[in-house]
């Protein structure tokens, strides 16, 4: 388990090294499990609020998953709460721009982790917790999950993504209701706006999460990472511009080792057989 606060860190596989703030509390972990699978750990009691320098320790997490990218990323809040959001105390001490400024670093940065990044959301996902959740790929929640942005009741708006990436994910208008009213979704409306991508009991959530990210792990790894990035560069430009995109990542992946094997594998075996190698 690698630890972000502190001032030098030990992975599965015994590398070391200095990470910055040294003596400051680790609110993130890193796990680099015998699947392929990374899972990043938010422990900030009592309720993960998203402090400057939690998110900071999170810029750093993602940062190394991009340099050296794993199979799959799964992102977990503990067995109660994923993140209740941003620090409201730091917000209201004169330093916003630094808040805002912290958020879209760390999440974009996770946003663009080369792999597949699923969110397992046990309890609340509120404000930032829920931009949190957004700049994942995937979402797994608990029943008893809640969801909200709820920035509209201090008279502010999401300033971590959620203006951009919710209505992005389930329409304008959904995205509307949920940012000016401030309310609160539960996981059967989630499921059903397309919020989340599956609901569980909740002792389920993060089996069910690394069981997806484990799958994926052992998939086309270099096919995800192109397809991720088609779908999200896509979405901010034209439909032609997109497509050209598409192609232009799709004559990568057809040049692929994962490529040949699939192609092979298909003519002899059929489809669904194929052993990829992740490169």
């Amino acid at each position: 388990m690698v630890d972000y606060g502190a001032s030098m860190v030990v992975d599965r596989g015994g590398a070391e090294g200095p990470r910055p703030d040294s003596g400051s509390t680790a609110f993130v972990s890193l796990e680099r499990r015998d699947d392929g699978v990374a899972l990043v750990r938010i422990d900030r009691p009592k309720a993960n609020a998203l402090s400057i320098e939690l998110l900071r320790q999170l810029r750093v997490v993602a940062e190394e998953l991009t340099a050296r990218p794993p199979g799959a990323v799964v992102v977990w809040g503990g067995e109660t709460t994923f993140a209740a959001g941003a620090d409201v105390v730091q917000l209201g001490q004169g330093s916003p721009e630094a808040v805002s400024t912290a958020f879209h670093a760390s999440l974009g940065v996770l946003a663009a982790i080369p792999r597949a990044v699923v969110a397992a959301v046990n309890g609340y996902a509120l404000g930032g917790g829920l931009e949190l959740a957004l700049a994942c790929d995937l979402r797994i929640c608990a029943h008893d999950a809640v969801f909200g942005l709820p920035e509209v009741q201090l008279g502010v708006i999401p300033g971590g993504g959620g203006t951009q990436r919710l209505p992005r994910l389930i329409g304008a208008a959904r995205a509307k209701d949920m940012i000016f009213t401030g309310r609160r979704v539960a996981a059967d409306e989630a499921l059903w706006m397309g919020l989340v991508n599956q609901a569980v009991p909740p002792v389920e959530v993060l089996p069910t999460a690394l069981a997806l990210a484990g799958r994926l792990a052992s998939g086309a790894l270099e096919a995800h990472a192109l397809a991720k990035s088609a779908i999200d560069d896509g979405m901010g430009v034209s439909l032609k511009e997109g497509l050209h995109i598409e192609r232009s990542h799709f004559l990568a992946a057809v040049r692929t080792e994962d490529a040949a094997r699939g192609i092979q594998s298909f003519r002899e075996n059929g489809p669904g057989k194929a052993v990829f190698v992740g490169r």
